[in-house]
């Protein structure tokens, strides 16, 4: 049996990837790593799907859960968490099997990435404080005023927000530091690379009874825990599939019927965005129905 040095898998939400993961693990001696940004927080484990308990008991499960809802995570910082994760498995004589729906994550582990510095937290505070107080379109304005290169839309409050945090804190636009970036992670011609496609009724279906699924499940609970907390409306984890219109719900100004309907419509507008990405980002991945998928990865690791 060839050993590839990754097996990942990506794909849009709710198309059965933490499973197959899982089933591959144990099937082969492997390791799963979290390559979802969404999944990296401890206060997300229901309304993000995470692996349960059980299940991170039965395989090795790396990089869930670990960073905290009020910190702002980012692909740099995954790439530096998972380098030693990688090689602590590979040590261990194990196959990392890296899973999630965050295509950035899978293009910088194979492509390389931007080495942009941190931004000082009070550059951070200052720029989000900006955009509550003047909206969107007067820091995009900024943005373009200082960087006529910026291909940002006026709306896309979170990316104005950082460009102008990069700017602010380096002197120098994004598109400066993405000429001068960090090395792949892994040789992306010795891993098995493969995209979860579900048909779209099918996806649709999915969506659907997994926020059902999360609901029973107590997302609700989940996400009154994380409202208490009054963080910053921009960070990541406040933006979470179905975190915005639970907290719409529990502040009283919608019904919970309205708030799981607005979520899973979101969630289906998203996948949408995900399909079209992996098909300009990531063109040598195979693509494959999941229930397809455990028998292309088995063939493709016993060549």
């Amino acid at each position: 049996m060839r050993r590839p040095e990754a097996i990942l898998i990506a794909g849009p939400t709710a198309s059965g990837k933490s499973a197959l993961a899982l089933g591959l693990a144990k099937h082969l001696g492997g390791t799963v790593v979290n390559a979802d940004s969404m999944q990296v927080y401890r206060d997300l484990r229901v309304i993000t799907a995470r692996p349960t308990p059980d299940e991170e008991a039965r395989v090795p499960h790396r990089l869930y859960g670990h960073v905290d809802a009020a910190e702002n995570y980012s692909v740099g910082r995954w790439l530096a968490d998972v380098a030693p994760v990688l090689d602590e498995v590979h040590a261990a004589g194990r196959v990392p099997i890296l899973v999630g729906g965050t295509g950035l994550y899978f293009k910088a582990l194979t492509q390389g990435l931007s080495n942009v510095p941190p931004i000082p937290a009070d550059i951070r505070a200052n720029v989000r404080a900006w955009m509550e107080a003047e909206g969107s379109a007067a820091l995009h304005a900024e943005l373009l005023r200082r960087d006529p290169s910026t291909q940002l839309k006026p709306g896309d409050r979170t990316r104005i927000a950082r460009a102008l945090e990069v700017l602010e804190a380096t002197g120098r636009p994004l598109a400066e530091w993405h000429r001068d970036g960090l090395p792949p992670l892994l040789d992306a011609s010795n891993a098995v690379k493969v995209f979860l496609a579900p048909e779209r009724p099918d996806l649709r279906r999915r969506i659907d009874v997994r926020f059902d699924a999360m609901l029973a499940a107590g997302a609700l609970d989940e996400v009154r825990a994380l409202a208490a907390r009054r963080l910053d409306p921009l960070l990541p984890a406040m933006k979470a599939h179905g975190v915005p219109w639970l907290i719409r719900h529990l502040a009283g100004e919608i019904v919970l019927v309205e708030a799981t309907e607005g979520a899973k419509s979101d969630t289906r507008r998203y996948t949408k965005r995900q399909f079209t990405w992996a098909r300009h980002q990531l063109p040598d991945w195979t693509w494959t129905e999941p229930e397809e998928a455990r028998e292309k990865i088995l063939s493709a690791v016993s060549l």
